[in-house]
C-alpha cells in the first residue's frame, strides 16, 4: 500500500463517521456458516446412527460444540475506531489504544493483515483487516484506518509521546 504524506492533497479523504468497525466480513460469514453446518451435521449423524448410546451421542454433540468454539474464535477479529481511540480484537486478546499511540498503519504486499506501529516501539497485528479473500476491501479499510489515525493524532498533537 503506497504511503501518502499527511499534508498531500491525495491524502485528503472523506473520513467515515465514528464509530466504525473493520472486520473481514466474507471470512466471518464463511466461518459462521461452517459452524452452523458442522453442528447440524454432527448432531444429525449422532441421532441417526443406530447402536449409539446416550453418552456416545453426547460426545458427538460435544465434539461439534468444541469445533464450533474454534470457528467462533477464528471469526472474532475486528477493529473498532471511536472518537477516543481504537479497540483491536484479535483471536484471544482485546487491546484499547489511544489515537496518539498509533504511529503508523501498515499493509504491505504479502502481509496477512494490517500491522500498527506503536509509539512504544512495538507492532500490533490487526486481524480484523486481512486481504485474504477480499483484498480490495482490506486495502480500502487499511487506508481508511490510516486516514483516521493521522487525522485523530493531528487533532491532538501534544498527546503523541516522543
Amino acid at each position: 500500500m503506497a504511503d501518502a504524506a499527511p499534508g498531500h492533497a491525495g491524502a485528503q479523504r472523506e473520513l467515515p463517521g465514528l464509530p466504525v468497525t473493520f472486520r473481514p466480513v466474507l471470512t466471518r460469514a464463511v466461518l459462521l456458516a461452517a459452524a452452523v453446518v458442522l453442528f447440524v451435521v454432527l448432531t444429525t449423524v449422532a441421532m441417526l446412527l443406530k447402536g449409539l448410546g446416550p453418552g456416545e451421542r453426547a460426545s458427538f454433540v460435544l465434539t461439534a460444540l468444541l469445533l464450533d468454539a474454534v470457528l467462533l474464535i477464528l471469526a472474532r477479529p475486528k477493529a473498532v475506531a471511536e472518537e477516543s481511540g481504537l479497540t483491536v480484537v484479535n483471536l484471544t486478546r482485546r487491546r484499547r489504544l489511544d489515537w496518539a499511540e498509533i504511529v503508523r498503519v501498515n499493509l504491505r504486499t504479502g502481509d496477512p493483515w494490517v500491522f500498527l506501529d506503536l509509539s512504544d516501539g512495538t507492532s500490533l497485528p490487526v486481524l480484523g483487516i486481512q486481504p485474504g479473500i477480499a483484498k480490495q476491501r482490506a486495502v480500502a479499510d487499511a487506508r481508511t484506518l490510516r486516514a483516521l489515525a493521522e487525522a485523530r493524532s493531528a487533532a491532538d498533537p501534544g498527546a503523541r509521546p516522543a
